[in-house]
């Protein structure tokens, strides 16, 4: 089945978004919550779910299920989010407005994945 184009786009964002854990854990480890345990093995398993759940989304066999991975890896992403408007060194230097603009970002990349259901 050929999808619209933007579902690749979708796609290749989580691909290459799980891709930059491996290359750049650092940027990750920074923003990782200190409740939550093994953050270098977070991160790679996160890295390793965007990636899967990015080629999931192209076939179609496996872009429902890939689907509603995204949107349970995004709701627990949340973590992050807040975690980061915890404190200023949280925030890891991003501008506070920015870190309160990425959880509706957060939201509107829930309904991007859903809207996909429909195909």
């Amino acid at each position: 089945m050929i999808y619209p184009w933007h579902l690749y786009l979708m796609a290749g964002i989580y691909i290459l978004s799980g891709i930059f854990h491996f290359l750049k854990p650092k940027i990750y480890l920074r923003i990782m919550p200190r409740y939550l345990p093994a953050h270098k093995s977070l991160v790679f398993l996160s890295g390793a779910a965007e990636i899967l759940l990015g080629i999931g989304l192209i076939f179609e066999e496996t872009k429902d299920p890939a689907i509603y991975g995204i949107i349970l890896m995004l709701s627990l992403f949340l973590l992050v989010h807040f975690y980061m408007l915890s404190s200023k060194k949280a925030g890891a230097g991003f501008p506070v407005w920015a870190l309160w603009l990425r959880i509706p970002l957060q939201f509107g990349l829930m309904w991007w994945a859903y809207y996909y259901l429909q195909f």
